[in-house]
This record gives structure tokens, sequence and C-alpha cells, in this order.
């Protein structure tokens, strides 16, 4: 039996609204309100967000569910997009941008959800600068032995950061906040495009997320020594 609580009314009146707006507007684009109304309530379970209106049996078919389901998407984009690139269609590189949003996503989270920032943001920065280094690898196989190896530095130096950010994690933070503009900058000077546009997100916001939390955790630890009584 459905619980009727006040994310209940939320995701009911989500609903409505998509409802309406698609009978006014006759615009499809509308009913996609009607995935949010579904999931809210497993999202801001996940997020802490809602827990006092989910028990524990609920959040572990939430989890279940979820995993299998991104499981199915990821899966029909690789079949959708293998489809798209036999017939020469250049939108299948939408459906691996898509792939790739989505496991960063995930992966961002499992960090992030453990509430421990420093620690997460150390993982982030060093998970970004291998992606980093494995993009470029991969643009730099055709140009030699030494220019192979030379290209790969940045990504390696973002990977060193994250090491270091356990040690120095202000100053790192600012590191990571100049690198993550100078990144964005030269992502964007190749062109806009798909491509671009989602290489900067899964760069430039897994960094961003990183240099705050480094910069918060350590400004939270600096505490005014309590009063001694005499």
């Amino acid at each position: 039996m459905l619980k009727k609580d006040p994310v209940f009314w939320w995701a009911g009146g989500i609903f409505i609204l998509a409802l309406v707006l698609f009978a006014i507007t006759q615009n499809q684009y509308w009913l996609a309100l009607m995935i949010l109304s579904y999931l809210l309530r497993p999202t801001l379970a996940s997020l802490g967000v809602s827990r006092s209106f989910v028990d524990e049996r609920q959040m572990s078919l939430h989890y279940r569910s979820g995993n299998i389901a991104f499981a199915v998407m990821i899966f029909a984009c690789i079949l959708f997009a293998a489809k798209l690139e036999n017939e020469g269609n250049h939108n299948w590189e939408i459906l691996h941008m898509i792939i790739i949003i989505g496991i960063a996503v995930k992966a961002l989270f499992n960090v992030l959800l453990v509430k421990n920032p420093r620690e997460g943001a150390t993982k982030i920065i060093i998970a970004a600068g291998l992606l980093i280094t494995l993009f470029v690898a991969m643009d730099s196989l055709k140009q030699g032995f030494l220019g192979f190896f030379i290209n790969l530095i940045p990504g390696l130096f973002i990977v060193g950061l994250g090491i270091v950010s356990k040690y120095y994690p202000r100053f790192i933070a600012v590191l990571v906040f100049l690198i993550t503009i100078a990144l964005e900058i030269f992502i964007f000077s190749k062109g806009l495009n798909w491509g671009q546009m989602g290489t900067s997100l899964i760069v430039g916001i897994p960094l961003i997320i990183a240099g705050v939390c480094l910069y918060s955790s350590d400004k939270s630890e600096i505490q005014p020594e309590p009063l001694k009584n005499e």
C-alpha cells in the first residue's frame, strides 16, 4: 500500500502538473516530468533527504532495482550507439557521452555519499587525473614514444595533486580550481560540440566538487581551542 506522506503528495502533484501542461501545450517534453515524479522518492532517499519516509526494505529494493535499471540503460545505449555507427549516423557519439556521464556520476556519488569530504576529494582528483591520462593516451598513440609520454604529464600531475592533497588540502584546493579553469578553456578552445561539452562536464564538475570539499573540510578542522577552567 502506498504511503500518503509529503513525498507522495509532491510526486502526485508533479505527475498531475505534467499531464496538465501536456494537455495545454501538446508538447511531449512535459511528459518527462512523469519520470521525475516516479524517481523523486528513491532519489531523495539516496541523498539522505527523506529517509524518514522510507524503510530499510524499500531502500534495499530501490538500490537493487536502480542498479539493474542502470545496467540495462547502459547496455541499451551501447546497442543503439553501435546501430547508429553502422548506419553512418554520428549521433552515436551522444549515446557514448551519456554512458560516460552516467558512469562518472555513479562513481562520483559513491565517493561523496561516504560523507568523508577530504578522503572523497582525494579519490575524485586521482580518478579525474587517471581519466584525463587515459583520454590523452588514446589520442597520442600516433605521436611517437617521446610525444606520447610528454602528453601524459598533465594527467599524471593531477594524480599527484590528489595524492598530496591529504597533507596540504587548502593549497591543493586552490591549485585544483586554477587547473580546472585552465582545462575548461583548453577544452572549449577545440570547438563547441557535444563531445567538448561532455568532456568539460566530466572533468570540470568533479574537480570543482573536490576542490570545494578539500577547502571546506580543512577549514572546518581549524577549531579554536576550548578555554580551560582554572
